[in-house]
C-alpha cells in the first residue's frame, strides 16, 4: 500500500502535468483524482483544498528555479548580480508558462506558495548587496518591491506574446530602465549622495555591534527620516 507521502508526490506529479498541458482550468480536484486513482478525501486530508494543492505544485515548481538562483555566484558588482538575477527570473517564466502563470498570474493579497516567499527572500539580499555597496538610490524594500513587480509584469507580458513575437530586446529595456531608477553608477561621497549614504549605512546596522538595541533602534530612526525625507 502506498504511503501518504507517496500519495501526495503522485497527485503532485499528476497535477503539474495536467496544469503544463492545460493551464490552471485543467487541475480540477475531480481530474486529479481520476488521474491519480486516488479518492477526493485523501486529496483534501493531504492538501485542504484545491487552492492547498496549487500552492504545492507552484512551490515544488520552484525547487530547482529556487537552487540555481541561490546559487548565484557574488561577482564582485551587486548591480550586475541583480541583472543576472532579472535574467533567471525571466528564464524560468519563459520555460515554465503555465507554472510561473499560476504563481504569479493571479495574485491573492496576503497568501503566496512558500516557494514565492523564498524567491522574494533571495531578491532582497541580492538587493541588500546593492545597499551594501553604497549603490543603491531608494529603500531597499522599495526596490525589492520595484523588482518584483517588473520583472513579474515583463516576464507574463512575453508569456502573453506569440513565441516568434517576444521582444526580448524590450524586456532589456525595462530591466536597465529598473536598474538606473533604483541604482546609483558609482558610490560617492558628495553632499548629493547622502541619502545612498544612509541607505548604505542603514543595510548596514544589524552587523554594527558597538551600538546597543536602543541606539541602533535609534540611528535607524534618524536614517529612515533622511532616507525618506
Amino acid at each position: 500500500m502506498a504511503t501518504s507521502m507517496n500519495k501526495r508526490e503522485a497527485i503532485l506529479d499528476v497535477a503539474a502535468d495536467l496544469l503544463a498541458r492545460g493551464g490552471r482550468d485543467a487541475v480540477s480536484t475531480r481530474a486529479v483524482c481520476k488521474a491519480a486513482g486516488v479518492q477526493a478525501p485523501i486529496l483534501y486530508r493531504l492538501f485542504g483544498d484545491k487552492q492547498g494543492l496549487l500552492d504545492a505544485v507552484a512551490s515544488r515548481g520552484l525547487v530547482s528555479y529556487l537552487v540555481e538562483k541561490r546559487g548565484i555566484t557574488p561577482s564582485g558588482d551587486p548591480v550586475e548580480d541583480l541583472r543576472r538575477g532579472w535574467d533567471l527570473h525571466i528564464g524560468f517564466g519563459l520555460a515554465e508558462p503555465a507554472l510561473y502563470s499560476l504563481i504569479y498570474g493571479s495574485p491573492r493579497p496576503g497568501a503566496e506558495p512558500d516557494g514565492a516567499k523564498q524567491a522574494a527572500e533571495i531578491l532582497a539580499g541580492l538587493v541588500h548587496r546593492v545597499a551594501l555597496a553604497g549603490r543603491l538610490r531608494v529603500p531597499e524594500q522599495r526596490a525589492a518591491r520595484v523588482i518584483h513587480a517588473a520583472g513579474r509584469g515583463t516576464t507574463l507580458a512575453l508569456i502573453a506574446a506569440p513565441e516568434a513575437e517576444r521582444d526580448m530586446d524590450a524586456a532589456r529595456i525595462v530591466r536597465e530602465a529598473v536598474i538606473h531608477a533604483i541604482t546609483e553608477p558609482a558610490p560617492t561621497c558628495t553632499g548629493d549622495d547622502v541619502v545612498a549614504g544612509a541607505i548604505t549605512l542603514r543595510a548596514s546596522l544589524p552587523d554594527l555591534k558597538v551600538l546597543s538595541p536602543s541606539e541602533s533602534s535609534l540611528m535607524g530612526d534618524w536614517l529612515d527620516r533622511i532616507i525618506d525625507g
